[in-house]
């Protein structure tokens, strides 16, 4: 057995323990109505002979009084146990492949399209676990137990059923058809789950710089509760699929009583056994549920096998430890990653502005990972006012660091709410400063209901979302601001007026700015000059500009 196949069989049996109560109420539930199952016809068949023959009755009459009740409690008791099972599990290994997605953070480098298909579709087929598995042990006890009892009846009966047991295939063939309607409702709901975790997919870096990981955990699987109602049709759906069965099941029967009706003639078997021998026919035929609950366990194994690459990836882990008092010094001491970057140190004093340039794929947008712990260092340490980024607690470094991005994602029902994404107490005053400060209010008070605007309803530009993602940024404050090309989109006379306020004294944080413009860099304190993952040099922009490869960094017309 390969690792990831004994990683899925270990998800899929935590997946079942899961089921709680229903799994052990269905598992009750279908035993006790595959025994009764099993041994009804013998009883009836009994009963009839007892009631031809000569004198008093038997207790069979009473035996099968009892078989008969014992089914129909089991059946009604399975139906809501395999619903409330598979929904438990579901619902559980949902939740666990989110919460490790969201704690794995934009270092899992995960596909978007092929995540959101183990998450939604992929969980839904691997919480089907328990139920298949009870189901299809205590189908399989009906078939055997017929096909014994019919051998033991006369064998010439049981080679006629098994010519005819070909025929639960077109049972298995009218149940798709007839899902299909439901199926297609379940996978729409899916869909919009799939949609919401794509967007907060797309703003991982986003929602891990404003630690609002357990907010969007909820957002995302907030349709879980009409999910489950499209989940309990097909349930109901597969509960029907036993009355839709009989039509097969009678040709089947026509072959065993064919064949009963002429041992019955030869007199080798009785009436009662005659009886007996149509019943069993009927569940011979189940065979076909038990195929398919077979199905499904290998649909739902494979599926926990691609679950369980993602529960295979490292959570980032945060320490207990709060900050300092402190400037906002940043160091990195001998910090390589992801084969980009190699051995870097770098001290960026507390209060001062650093603009990082370099070649594209130089690392800048990996060094501002690193600086806020986006991303953490294959070897070395990043370090804020003397603390191990590590060591933090989640709370004191996303209070610490704030970030913008050169395609911020914005969260929110409004343009106010986007502003104040991921902070505890917004007040609307201070978020409508950092809009100021990001030159943003002015395109939002134009907008239809100003900073009341459904943020689905406002179409932005790139320098418009750049703006709102500025004053996201400026808003959370802090003692560390990074920004990852975060004026790329904007034009000459906003990013002055930006540059302002971000380059000016009263500033008051430190500054990671990756830059690709020579302006930007020019009002920086200082530049670090990546080239193929390593520092070149560092000093003021005046001093880097003699050297013609520094110049060369911003092309020509620099």
């Amino acid at each position: 057995m390969s690792p990831i196949d004994a990683a899925a069989d270990r998800l899929l049996l935590r997946t079942a323990r899961r089921g709680g109560g229903w799994t052990a109420v269905l598992a009750s539930a279908a035993l006790a109505d595959a025994a009764g199952a099993v041994l009804l016809p013998a009883a009836l068949g009994r009963a009839v002979d007892e009631v031809l023959a000569p004198g008093p009755s038997g207790g069979a009459v009473w035996a099968c009084t009892a078989l008969i009740a014992l089914s129909a409690v089991a059946a009604v008791a399975a139906e809501p146990a395999r619903g409330g099972a598979t929904a438990r599990a579901t619902a559980w290994l949902r939740h666990a492949l989110v919460r490790r997605v969201l704690a794995v953070g934009p270092a899992g480098r995960f596909d978007p399209g092929d995540l959101t298909s183990r998450i939604v579709g992929g969980a839904a087929e691997a919480g089907t676990a328990p139920a298949a598995a009870v189901q299809a042990v205590a189908a399989a006890l009906p078939p055997v137990g017929a096909v014994v009892a019919l051998t033991l009846i006369d064998w010439r009966i049981a080679a006629a059923l098994a010519l005819a047991m070909p025929l639960p295939v077109l049972v298995l063939r009218a149940f798709m058809r007839d899902v299909s309607g439901g199926v297609r409702r379940y996978l729409d709901v899916q869909g919009v789950i799939a949609a919401r975790l794509a967007e907060a997919l797309r703003g991982f870096r986003t929602i891990a710089a404003a630690g609002t990981a357990d907010r969007e955990l909820h957002r995302i699987l907030q349709p879980l509760g009409r999910l489950r109602r499209e989940g309990e049709t097909i349930w109901r759906v597969h509960g029907l699929i036993g009355a839709r069965g009989l039509l097969s099941v009678l040709l089947l029967q026509l072959a065993v009583l064919t064949a009963a009706g002429l041992e019955l003639a030869a007199g080798r078997i009785s009436v009662g056994e005659l009886v007996a021998a149509a019943q069993y026919a009927t569940l011979a035929g189940g065979l076909g549920p038990l195929t398919a609950q077979v199905g499904r366990i290998a649909r739902a194994r494979g599926a926990a096998a691609r679950a369980a690459e993602i529960m295979a990836r490292p959570a980032v882990g945060y320490g207990e430890r709060e900050l300092p008092p402190g400037p906002g010094t940043l160091e990195l001491r001998g910090v390589s990653a992801a084969g980009v970057l190699k051995e870097i140190d770098l001290v960026v004093p507390g209060g001062t502005a650093v603009a990082v340039v370099g070649r594209s794929g130089s690392g800048k947008s990996l060094l501002a990972a690193l600086a806020g712990r986006l991303t953490d260092p294959d070897s070395g340490q990043v370090l804020l006012d003397g603390v191990p980024l590590p060591e933090l607690s989640r709370t004191a470094l996303r209070d610490a660091v704030a970030y913008a991005f050169a395609r911020p994602h914005l969260f929110g029902e409004t343009v106010l709410e986007a502003v104040g994404f991921g902070l505890r107490r917004p007040h609307a005053a201070a978020l409508q400063r950092a809009a100021v400060t990001a030159c943003a209010d002015p395109f939002i008070r134009r907008l239809p209901s100003g900073y009341a605007t459904p943020l689905a309803d406002t179409p932005l530009s790139g320098g418009q979302a750049q703006r709102l993602g500025l004053a996201r940024a400026f808003a959370r404050g802090g003692r560390l601001l990074i920004l990852d090309d975060a004026t790329s989109s904007l034009d000459t006379v906003t990013e002055q007026q930006i540059g302002r306020a971000l380059f000016g004294a009263a500033a008051g944080c430190t500054r990671l700015i990756t830059a690709h413009r020579a302006a930007t860099a020019a009002r920086a304190d200082s530049v670090v000059w990546l080239e193929g993952g390593a520092i070149r040099a560092q000093g003021s922009h005046a001093e880097l500009w003699r050297d013609p490869d520094y110049r060369a960094v911003f092309g020509e017309r620099a």
